[in-house]
């Protein structure tokens, strides 16, 4: 009995399972396992693009404990666990209605439904590109450019055709 109670208290650290955290979708009521560290804007992503059509999507993710006030994640904010009885959440358009919005902060009135990074769709980079229109502005100023390269250039000319006559007025005063 004393032997197995040893064994339990010396668990070398490596045989430990990777730490991860739990967050509720309180859409949807499924529970998603991240990593812990990872990014609040990539979990947000990946629990919107899971949520069906017509279900309020995730706004931001916060850690809630009853009695204590609510600690919000930003975009860029890692998860992280705050410990005994804290638990992470999802935030939905629903929850955050017209009475958030009353305080000194302004509502949130677009968010992004999926928020795309070219390091994780590495597999699917876009090949097209977008270009601007072609106004008549901008076809004026290339027309300008070209009339003060050519300005330019007449300039050079007459000054590299009157060198040798510049040069022997230099060396005769001399």
């Amino acid at each position: 009995m004393a032997q197995e109670e040893i064994e339990k208290n010396i668990v070398p650290p490596l045989c430990r399972p990777p730490p991860f955290l739990e967050v509720l979708c309180k859409s949807s009521g499924i529970v998603r396992r991240f990593a812990a560290g990872t990014e609040a804007v990539f979990a947000l992503s990946l629990i919107n693009r899971k949520l069906g059509p017509g279900v309020p999507l995730a706004l931001h993710i916060e850690a809630i404990k009853e009695g204590e006030e609510p600690v919000g994640f930003g975009p860029n904010s890692l998860l992280v666990d705050y410990g005994e009885g804290w638990r992470l959440q999802t935030v939905t358009e629903a929850e955050e209605g017209p009475e958030m919005g009353r305080g000194s902060l302004p509502a949130l009135k677009q968010i992004p439904t999926v928020i795309r990074s070219e390091r994780l769709d590495t597999a699917k980079q876009s090949t097209s590109v977008s270009t601007p229109p072609i106004t008549l502005l901008y076809i004026g100023k290339i027309f300008l450019a070209f009339i003060f390269i050519f300005i330019l250039g007449a300039i050079l000319t007459l000054f590299l055709e009157s060198l040798p006559r510049l040069i022997l007025i230099i060396t005769s005063f001399m």
